[in-house]
C-alpha cells in the first residue's frame, strides 16, 4: 500500500526576481494548505544569491579568478582581485542595506567614498559639464539633492552588477541575476544543450546551488518537490535541483510546472527530461498537483492524472517514450483557489534594487511587493501578437470584491506589508472598480499597481477611485502607437482613446507606462515615424511617464504564429521539436530594418522621459532619412480638448 505524501515542498528556482518573491510558490502553497495537505516553500533563487554575495562567498570567488591566466581576465576581474579586501568588507553592509535593514549606511554609500567603483560605475560619469549647477553630478537629473537613498541604492545596485560581472566572467559564463543560462532553454528545440551542461563538472554556482538545495530537503524532508519555473532563465538551476533531489533520496517525487513549461513545453517529446523529473504538469497547477496527490496515496490511477506529462519506459525492444495524459476534469475555480501564503519565505531578506531608472522598471526592482492575481485569465483575449490560445489568458474566471479584499487583509497580516502588485494579463476593468469601492468602504489604506488596457472603461472618474483606494501605477500596452496597426492587432483601443485614458489616470496622480512594440508585421518606416511622433506628443501632453520599447516576436500560440497568412507574413520553418517551441522567425515582405529603427526608438524615449527633445522633429532621433511624419502636430491636444 502506498504511503500517503507527508509533505510537499515548493522550490522558487533561480533566477527570477532579487527584491520579492515569484508568486507561484505563495499561490500553490496556500491553495494545498487549504485543502489540508502538509505545504512548505523554499526560495533558493534569493538563498543562492545571498550565499553567492556575502563576505565568506567572495572568497570563493576569488579563488576562481585568482586561477584565471592573467590574459583572461576581464577588467570587471582584475578590478576586483586589486580592491578585494575593500570588496570583503562592505559586500555585507551593502547586503544589509539593500534590504532595509541599515538605512544609515546610505550616506557612506552617496558619498562615493566607501564601495569599490568597478567597470560598471563607469557610465555615471561619461559626461561631466563644469558649468552644471549640479557641479557634474551625474545623478542629480535623477535622484536630486535630498535623494540619498535612491541614490545609494543606484549606486549600490551597481556594485552588485560589478560582482556579477565577475561571476560571470571567472566562474559561470551564464550567470545572471534574471537570465541565468537562458539560452539552454529558451525555443531550444532539443535537450542536447541543457543536457551538456547537467553533464558538466559542476562549477562554484553548481555546488552552492546543490548545498543549498540538500539543506533544504534535510530540513523539511518532503515526499513530493515541485518546480516552478516562470522563465527560461530558471530552467537550468530548476533541472540542477531535481537532479540534487535524485541523488539525495531518488524515492521523493519531482515534478516540473510553471509558465515556461506552460508556454514551450506543450509538445514535450524528450524521455531525458524525466531522468530528472518525475511529472511534467500543464497550465493552473491546482486540479493537475490533486490528481497527482491522490495517485501518490494510491486513491486514483495513473490513467487519471490531469494534464500531466509521464515517462513510459522501454518495452518489448522499444525505445522509453513520452506520455501525455489528461483526464477530462474542470479546473479549481479562481474562487476556491484560497488565499497565497508567504510563510517560510524570508520576506525580509529581500534586495530593493535599483538598477534601471525607468520609474516603472523601478517599482518592479524595487520594494517588496506581494503579488496577488486579480481574475485568472484574459478578458479581452484578442490581441494578436498574444499567446491567447493558452490556459493562462484564454479561461477567464473571477473572483468578488470581497473574495479579494478578504485575501487582502489576510496577507497583510501575514506579511505586515500593505504593498501590492496585481499580476493579471490585463486587469479587468469592473473587477478594480469593485475592489476599489470595498477597500474604501473597509478603510483599507494599502499600495497597488497592475497592468490594465487604456480601454474606455476607465472614465476619469474611475481613475479617480482607483487612486482613491491606493492605486499608485498602471501600465498598459500601446503598442505600435498606430491606429492601423492597433486595428491589426486587434487591441480594441485607438490612439485618441488610448490619450484620454491616459490623460485620465495622471490627471489622478497615477503613474501612467506604456508598452510599445516595434518590428509588427507590415509596419513600414512611415508607420515608425508616426509612432514616434504619438509617443512624443503623450510626453508632451503629460499623458504618460514612462515607457518602453520592445520588439515584435512571434510565438507558436498567438494568432500570428497559428495564422500568418492573415497579417502578410510567412513563417520560417522549424526544426523537428522534442523540447522547446515557442518563438518562430517570420519573413516580412516590407523588408524594414527594424533593428536599426529600434536604437533609434529606445534612444528617443529615453530623453522624453527625462523630459528631452520634446519640441524637436522626431526625426532627428533616427541616424539616417525617414519621412516626414503623417500625424498632424497637436493631434493629442486636440483629442484630450
Amino acid at each position: 500500500m502506498p504511503k500517503p505524501p507527508r509533505r510537499v515542498l515548493s522550490i522558487i528556482p533561480p533566477m527570477t526576481q532579487l527584491n520579492t518573491p515569484y508568486p507561484s510558490t505563495a499561490y500553490l502553497t496556500g491553495f494545498l494548505r487549504s485543502r489540508g495537505i502538509d505545504a512548505v516553500q523554499e526560495d533558493l533563487a534569493l538563498a543562492l544569491v545571498l550565499r553567492l554575495l556575502s563576505s565568506a562567498g567572495l572568497d570563493g570567488i576569488r579563488v576562481r579568478a585568482q586561477a584565471l591566466p592573467a590574459r583572461r581576465r576581464s577588467a570587471a576581474v582584475a578590478f576586483f582581485l586589486e580592491h578585494f579586501e575593500r570588496y570583503r568588507a562592505t559586500m555585507d553592509p551593502a547586503i544589509a542595506f539593500l534590504q532595509g535593514r541599515d538605512t544609515t549606511i546610505a550616506h557612506r554609500i552617496a558619498g562615493r567614498a566607501f564601495l569599490p567603483e568597478g567597470p560598471r560605475f563607469a557610465a555615471l560619469d561619461v559626461y561631466v559639464d563644469p558649468d552644471d549647477p549640479t557641479g557634474g553630478d551625474p545623478l542629480a537629473w535623477a535622484f536630486g539633492a535630498l535623494g540619498t537613498q535612491d541614490r545609494a541604492r543606484h549606486l549600490a545596485t551597481l556594485y552588485l552588477n560589478d560582482v556579477a560581472d565577475v561571476l560571470r566572467d571567472a566562474v559561470d559564463a551564464r550567470f545572471e541575476f534574471v537570465r541565468y543560462a537562458e539560452l539552454l532553454a529558451q525555443s531550444q528545440p532539443t535537450f542536447e544543450p541543457l543536457a551538456a551542461a547537467l553533464a558538466a563538472p559542476p562549477n562554484l554556482v553548481d555546488d552552492t546551488l546543490r548545498a543549498l538545495a540538500v539543506a533544504a530537503l534535510e530540513r523539511h524532508a518532503p515526499r513530493v518537490v515541485l518546480l516552478s519555473v516562470p522563465f527560461p532563465g530558471a530552467v537550468y538551476a530548476a533541472f540542477r535541483i531535481a537532479q540534487t533531489v535524485k541523488s539525495f533520496d531518488p524515492a521523493i517525487v519531482t515534478v516540473l510546472g510553471g509558465g515556461f513549461v506552460n508556454t514551450e513545453l506543450r509538445e514535450l517529446a524528450e524521455p531525458r527530461v524525466f531522468d530528472y523529473f518525475d511529472h511534467v504538469t500543464l497550465d493552473a497547477g491546482e486540479r493537475p498537483l490533486l490528481a497527482l496527490l491522490e495517485h501518490l496515496d494510491g486513491k486514483r490511477s495513473r490513467q487519471r492524472l490531469v494534464r500531466t506529462f509521464v515517462r513510459e519506459p522501454a518495452d518489448g525492444g522499444q525505445p522509453a517514450r513520452v506520455r501525455y495524459i489528461d483526464f477530462a476534469e474542470a479546473d479549481v475555480p479562481f474562487a476556491e483557489i484560497g488565499t497565497p501564503t508567504w510563510d517560510g519565505l524570508p520576506i525580509d531578506r529581500y534586495l530593493s534594487v535599483l538598477d534601471m531608472l525607468n520609474p516603472m522598471h523601478r517599482l518592479w526592482s524595487d520594494g517588496r511587493w506581494n503579488k496577488l492575481t486579480v481574475a485568472h485569465g484574459c478578458y479581452w483575449k484578442k490581441c494578436s501578437f498574444c499567446d491567447i490560445s493558452l490556459d493562462y489568458i484564454s479561461r477567464y474566471d473571477g473572483a468578488t470584491a470581497a473574495t479579494l479584499a478578504d485575501r487582502i487583509d489576510a496577507i497583510i497580516a501575514e506579511t505586515g506589508q500593505t504593498g501590492f502588485h496585481f499580476v493579471d494579463e490585463a486587469a479587468p476593468p469592473k473587477a478594480l472598480k469593485a475592489l476599489a469601492l470595498e477597500l474604501l468602504e473597509r478603510r483599507r489604506a494599502i499600495s497597488w499597481w497592475g497592468n490594465i488596457r487604456f480601454e474606455k472603461s476607465f472614465t476619469p472618474e474611475v481613475c479617480g477611485l482607483l487612486a482613491d483606494s491606493g492605486c499608485i501605477a498602471v501600465s498598459g500596452g500601446l503598442e505600435v502607437a498606430s491606429d492601423r496597426l492597433l486595428k491589426l492587432m486587434k487591441k480594441g483601443v485607438s490612439v485618441e482613446q488610448v490619450a484620454r485614458v491616459t490623460h485620465g489616470f495622471a490627471e489622478a496622480g497615477i503613474l501612467v507606462h506604456a508598452y510599445l512594440m516595434y518590428g509588427f508585421p507590415t509596419q513600414t518606416v512611415q508607420d515608425t515615424v508616426d509612432a514616434l511622433e504619438y509617443v512624443r506628443q503623450l510626453f508632451e501632453a503629460g499623458c504618460i511617464h514612462s515607457g518602453f520599447f520592445h520588439r515584435f516576436a512571434c510565438t507558436v500560440h498567438s494568432p500570428v504564429g497559428m495564422h500568418p497568412e492573415e497579417y502578410g507574413v510567412t513563417l520560417q520553418p522549424l526544426p523537428p521539436v522534442s523540447f522547446a517551441k515557442n518563438d518562430v522567425g517570420f519573413t516580412d515582405p516590407t523588408g524594414t530594418d527594424h533593428a536599426t529603427l529600434g536604437a533609434a526608438l529606445n534612444k528617443a524615449l529615453y530623453n522624453f522621459m527625462h523630459g528631452i527633445g520634446l519640441d524637436e522633429d522626431v526625426r532627428a532621433w533616427f541616424g539616417g532619412r525617414v519621412p516626414r511624419t503623417r500625424v498632424p502636430r497637436h493631434f493629442i491636444a486636440r483629442a484630450l480638448r
